[in-house]
């Protein structure tokens, strides 16, 4: 029965959230990072590849920091934001289980991933 009171509003249909390209992931799994490079928009040929160490900030400033070692035994830590438009993609290579929320003590340790 209409009800000429109380207005009728037309039904929509419910606005879904939108997919996300990146897989979830955690600390401590081991991930590849692709890149787009700021300047010239392309794709980084040379994807980061290490293990997830912390997770840190909230909401839309969230970040990932991913620790490699590279050539020498030099271990290079970068920190990427999770809604970065310049993330291409990132793709879970080994899914371990750790203990802690922040694996800093990897710093310490040698010939960790």
């Amino acid at each position: 029965m209409d009800n000429p009171i109380v207005p009728t509003t037309p039904t929509t249909p419910v606005a879904q959230k939108p997919e996300t390209k990146n897989p979830a992931f955690k600390v401590g799994d081991i991930v590849r990072v692709i890149t787009r490079s700021f300047e010239e928009k392309k794709i980084n040929p040379a994807p980061f590849e290490g293990i997830v160490m912390a997770f840190g900030g909230s909401g839309t400033d969230r970040t990932f920091t991913v620790r490699k070692i590279g050539t020498n035994q030099v271990a290079v830590e970068k920190i990427f934001p999770v809604k970065s438009p310049y993330i291409e993609s990132v793709k879970v290579i080994k899914n371990t289980r750790v203990r802690r929320a922040k694996l800093y003590y990897l710093r310490q340790r040698r010939n960790i991933t």
